[in-house]
């Protein structure tokens, strides 16, 4: 009978709306997600389709989002490990 009263789980009062209706936009959001992921891999199809390479072009992303001098930084690091392995 708890639940006739709007309880939950945890014994508080659940207001069923409310509730519904955030569950109905987090289902929205996740299905506008798929949508621009499709987006995305569509870009990267179109890409490859003009002899990109979708890795780098990925890689390329990343770099971007990142400040000058944490890349620089990455890069000086990557450089000394492979140095010391012999890779270069």
């Amino acid at each position: 009978m708890a639940e006739e009263r709007g309880e939950g789980m945890g014994g508080g009062h659940v207001a069923a709306d409310e509730l519904r209706l955030l569950i109905e936009r987090a289902e929205r959001l996740e299905e506008e997600k798929k949508g621009i992921a499709d987006d995305i891999k569509d870009v990267f199809a179109e890409a490859k389709g003009r002899g990109y390479d979708a890795k780098t072009i990925k890689k390329v992303m990343s770099i971007r989002k990142k400040k000058k001098e944490e890349y620089q930084e990455e890069e000086a690091i990557l450089e000394v490990y492979m140095q010391a392995l012999g890779m270069i």
